[in-house]
């Protein structure tokens, strides 16, 4: 056996935590059974946008996969509805115990018992896929020793029943028995999902996107791939004006202000101000909410909100000029639009036609120099990025969103973006012109990933640099923006046209061409994944299933998997969102109907129905060998292996503990 020098240093560093030939041995058996157990579950979503009720529902259900593994366990031996009340108690434990609790008052003892054994039951289920080792870290530290001594009971072990007994009787004598389903309940749940992607698109549009990143910050193992709303929150709380200009106006638009100010702590009150002074004597009906969205408000709070979303819609319009200006390379001047407005007759002229505008009262624009913020506008826009950037939970989420996100993914063959990769009509990849250099396909992500991240870095370090933070705007509404997918953004059209022949946003000639098997082997080809063995998983554009659209593309290479959790899109897709799961048996997508609520959940065992198709079903069942994890691995043992060949030939001394 030969080392090199840098070889025989790595080696001895090594032989630090594997002191012997027994210890390194000991390794390679255990690192070599793992790659025998089947491959764990991996679970996908996108574009949850806010909705995290219907979120947590599917989350902890497993797109179906908790009742599956009851149904498993006790077949026809207990009812349906046992099976369902289970269920339920698996998902919402604390809350599902309070109703048990009413319901059973006398009798709580007997389904204790009853419903504790049940539980270690479909825990072993769940469990008998992984190592005692993965397990045992999964376990709740209170109950840590007692779950693990149930889940390896066995049933031919007559002369230890006595015991496995004792230990549930006395869980309920001393009162923890609800602690301990709520503990056990909150296994099963970790164990059925093995890792999880979001596939983008976390904010906007739905009340609680903060409780959604919340949650994820309780996963052992979880991914997220950027997506244009991701981006857009992430600028604003990174101080880009651009971006927080179109937060502020999404979160208007669709009546969720409270997101802002209820659960990120940023004082509104500056924009309220100065939307009531400035626009005192207008009733803003073209920047209406959404009807179903602004129901519950008082006429006072309606004309409010209308107020706060013209004042920021208009200055919104003035920061994007002033971003495109500064960066012509973005070859976006075609949005440079509060110059082309005739003030006086209220109409704009757009490519060579006149349209009558909807709204012509504008004191804050200076028909002379029409791009240019106010005083006022400018103290405000100071103010309020002030107040998002000392947002200490916005703040926590956005290092989240760094630390665990990127602009794209490849994991077990599969290659996970949001938008698209930008392409031309002929199917080639198109390029973006970034200062003297142009990208295109995986090196155009890849450079537009380093800038979101220096970014990043500049934040962390409180130099803030406009060319970064601008280009973080530039990944929300950009033409080559992999994360927007269009041509132009029409903000300014949909909210102040009529003609609806303008409000039109042409895709990237991407999502046609991803129909075709040719290009989504291209794009695999392109990120170094072998088409005959990889999918694409894409977010971001609602599948209109009510329409006959499949959200299956390119002969299977590519899934589209955004079937419209969030509630706007149930509409134009017909479904309430698709998840996809991919085990050891291979890929299957689910749909979802509309969930009806939490209380209906926890009352009635009310569950989403779903509906499964098994995309692509394996040959040969798919091992962790076959898996990243198990290459990663495979070179673990074979690093083990030569320390152990180092050890024999007396290369590198063995070092056992003395006591």
């Amino acid at each position: 056996m030969k080392l090199s020098k840098e070889e025989l240093s790595y080696y001895k560093l090594l032989a630090r935590s594997y002191r012997t030939i027994q210890a390194a041995s000991t390794e390679i058996i255990n690192l070599s059974a793992i790659l025998n157990l089947p491959k764990g579950t991996e679970h996908f979503m996108s574009d949850i946008h806010g909705e995290y009720d219907s979120f947590i529902h599917i989350v902890n259900n497993a797109s179906g996969v908790v009742k599956r593994k009851i149904n498993d366990v006790f077949g026809d031996t207990i009812s349906q509805k046992d099976k369902s009340e289970l269920a339920t108690l698996i998902f919402y434990p604390k809350e599902k115990l309070k109703v048990i609790e009413h319901e059973h008052e006398d009798e709580m003892q007997d389904w204790y018992k009853v419903t504790l054994f049940r539980l270690v039951e479909v825990c072993r289920n769940a469990s008998s896929k992984y190592t005692r080792s993965k397990v045992r870290k999964a376990l709740p530290n209170d109950f840590a020793y007692v779950i693990e001594e149930l889940l390896h009971e066995q049933e031919n072990a007559p002369n230890k029943q006595d015991y496995y007994n004792g230990i549930i009787d006395t869980i309920i004598r001393i009162n923890r028995a609800d602690n301990f389903v709520m503990a056990i309940s909150e296994l099963i749940r970790s164990l059925v999902i093995d890792h999880l992607h979001i596939v983008g698109d976390i904010f906007d549009r739905g009340p609680e996107p903060d409780r959604i990143i919340d949650t994820l910050m309780t996963f052992k193992s979880v991914d997220i791939q950027w997506g244009n709303h991701d981006i857009l929150w992430m600028g604003a709380a990174m101080g880009c004006t651009g971006c927080i200009s179109n937060v502020l106006r999404i979160s208007a638009r669709y009546d969720n202000l409270s997101i802002i100010e209820e659960n990120y702590g940023i004082n509104l009150m500056p924009l309220a101000t100065f939307a009531m002074e400035t626009y005192e004597n207008d009733l803003c009906e073209v920047f209406a909410p959404k009807e179903e969205a602004s129901a519950d408000n008082s006429p006072q709070q309606q004309l409010l909100i209308r107020q706060m979303h013209k004042a920021i819609s208009v200055i919104q319009f003035k920061i994007e000029s002033a971003i495109i200006k500064r960066n012509p390379w973005y070859q976006m001047e075609d949005r440079l639009l509060l110059d082309k407005i005739h003030y006086e007759q209220g109409t704009i002229k757009i490519g060579g036609k006149n349209y009558e505008l909807k709204d012509n009262k504008w004191p804050t624009i200076d028909p002379e120099n029409p791009h240019e913020l106010t005083k006022d506008e400018k103290k405000l826009m100071e103010r309020l990025q002030h107040s998002f950037l000392n947002s200490e939970k916005l703040q926590k989420h956005l290092h989240y969103l760094y630390e665990v996100g990127n602009m794209h993914l490849v994991f077990n063959n599969n290659l996970l973006y949001h938008g698209c990769i930008p392409m031309t009509r002929n199917g080639n990849f198109q390029r973006m012109k970034i200062f003297d250099k142009s990208y295109n396909g995986k090196a155009l992500i890849l450079k537009l990933e380093k800038i979101v991240r220096k970014a990043f870095s500049n934040h962390l370090k409180s130099t803030p640099n406009s060319y970064e933070l601008d280009f973080l705007w530039y990944l929300w509404a950009g033409p080559v923006s992999p994360l927007f997918g269009k041509k132009k953004m029409a903000t300014f059209e949909r909210y102040l046209l009529s003609d609806k022949t303008t409000h039109h946003e042409e895709n990237n000639p991407y999502f046609a061409l991803r129909d075709e098997e040719e290009t989504c082997n291209k794009i695999l080809t392109d990120f170094g994944i072998d088409p005959k063995q990889g999918h694409i998983v894409n977010g971001h554009t609602p599948v209109k299933r009510k329409k006959g659209e499949n959200p299956v593309k390119g002969n299977g290479k590519l899934i589209v998997i955004d079937g419209g959790l969030a509630k706007p899109y149930q509409n134009i897709t017909g479904i309430a969102g698709y998840t996809l799961i991919y085990n050891s048996y291979g890929l299957t997508l689910a749909s979802h109907k509309p969930f009806q609520s939490r209380k209906k959940a926890i009352i009635e065992n009310a569950d989403i129905s779903t509906t499964k198709l098994m995309l692509e079903r394996n040959n040969v069942r798919k091992r962790v060998g076959d898996t990243d994890v198990g290459n990663e691995l495979k070179e673990q043992i074979h690093d083990l292996e030569r320390l152990l060949e180092a050890y024999r030939e007396g290369i590198i001394k063995e070092q056992p503990k003395r006591l």
